[in-house]
């Protein structure tokens, strides 16, 4: 069974996601302990393929409480993420389309392991997420008249 760790709210609403991918990634001890607890951020965060490797830049995993000082680290350091050649090379040309990114979706637990969501993205304009935001009071306008008219 999975369990959500940290969300990425805004990736959804500020961007069209094409594709997802999941990923493992290099942790600390201390690190998992504290995501755990909840204490981690991915808002601002975005993955970057340099030397053929892949890194997770400014998520934030704020310092396990009770860990040993030698065992902490800065809290936005970037983070190796693991995946096969074969992935790296596909998120590569993927975003080597103008417009495009990795932005990380989520991290949850998955068989005793961290892993993260990523999304291959690209940016929505402020057109589209008002519209996206008309549909949706729309949409809720729609199911009250419904649900009023079902009470009848």
């Amino acid at each position: 069974m999975d369990r959500d760790l940290v969300i990425n709210r805004k990736a959804r609403r500020d961007y069209n996601i094409i594709k997802t991918l999941e990923a493992g990634i290099v942790l600390l001890g201390s690190e998992v302990k504290s995501l755990k607890e909840g204490k981690g951020s991915l808002e601002g965060a975005f993955a970057r393929i340099e030397n053929g490797e892949a890194f997770l830049y400014q998520m934030n995993i704020s310092p396990y409480e009770k860990a040993p000082t030698y065992a902490l680290r800065d809290p936005k350091t970037p983070r190796k993420l693991l995946l096969h050649k074969k992935e790296i090379g596909e998120l590569a040309g993927a975003i080597s389309r103008q417009g495009r990114t990795i932005v990380p979706l989520k991290l949850y637990y998955r068989r005793g392991k961290i892993k993260v969501l990523l999304g291959i993205a690209s940016g929505k304009s402020q057109v589209d997420k008002r519209e996206k935001i008309k549909e949706q009071e729309s949409q809720r306008e729609i199911n009250r008249i419904l649900k009023r008219r079902r009470e009848f």
